[in-house]
């Protein structure tokens, strides 16, 4: 269908999981990716998938919450590319522990990759979306920022946070025909939830009305949708992918 083609998309944290899947879907519907990890391995690992697909790809290591790492290698994609069309800010990790344990670290690790990180990525690409008067911004935020989760209160702060900056942004950059969306995945089969005991997702499990976890594939698609024509006029929303569990 190739509802992407000659379109240039950045995807961070695309080295594993969502976004892997986010930048496979992506290039396999006509896009040319910037595959951003942490790790140079990751990062060419994905690039090279990519490529394997018929569409040019770019490998970029840089740790989103290094501001001024994020910042270099913005306009280094932007020199390599000429242009940005879609950006979707994938990033995260989790440092999770009750409140009372958790160390000012963990704290400052989970926000400023989480939600600093997005910042700093969609300032580095803000001007040229501006420049086109046209763009697409994706941020993956989760249930956990709309819901709130015991032991993730650095994880959902960041992820609330995220959907507060995503309605921010849509409205500061709506005139110039740029969107800008979150989606917010439910419990998805990644690396992230691969370590959850089996009690622990038998009781995740009673609490989503389908019945079942999600995989990367079903973020990917709703990401597809976000970044295509036929979402022209969505933006500052919030799509919970989450197999019914927020209802």
């Amino acid at each position: 269908m190739n509802s992407l083609a000659n379109q240039i998309a950045v995807v961070t944290g695309a080295g594993r999981g969502i976004g892997r899947a986010i930048a496979l879907k992506f290039a396999s519907e006509g896009a040319d990716v910037v595959c951003v990890s942490r790790t140079r391995e990751n990062s060419e690992k994905v690039a090279a998938e990519v490529a394997a697909l018929g569409r040019r790809a770019w490998p970029v290591a840089v740790d989103v919450a290094d501001p001024v790492a994020v910042a270099a290698a913005g306009d280094q994609i932007i020199e390599q590319t000429q242009k940005v069309d879609i950006l979707v800010n994938n990033a995260g990790v989790t440092r999770d522990g009750l409140l009372m344990r958790m160390s000012d670290a963990d704290w400052d690790t989970v926000l400023n990759t989480n939600l600093r990180g997005a910042f700093a990525f969609t300032r580095a690409f803000t001007r040229v979306f501006v420049r086109q008067r046209s763009g697409r911004i994706i941020n993956i935020a989760s249930v956990i920022g709309l819901m709130g989760n015991a032991g993730q209160a650095n994880y959902a702060a960041s992820k609330a946070g995220l959907i507060g900056f995503t309605k921010s942004v849509a409205r500061e950059l709506a005139s110039r025909g740029i969107t800008v969306n979150a989606l917010a995945p439910g419990f998805i089969e990644t690396d992230m939830t691969s370590g959850l005991g089996e009690e622990l997702r038998a009781g995740i499990l009673k609490q989503i009305p389908l019945g079942a976890f999600g995989q990367a594939d079903d973020i990917a698609a709703a990401a597809l949708f976000l970044a295509s024509p036929q979402a022209r006029y969505i933006t500052g929303q919030v799509l919970a992918v989450d197999g019914g569990m927020t209802m």
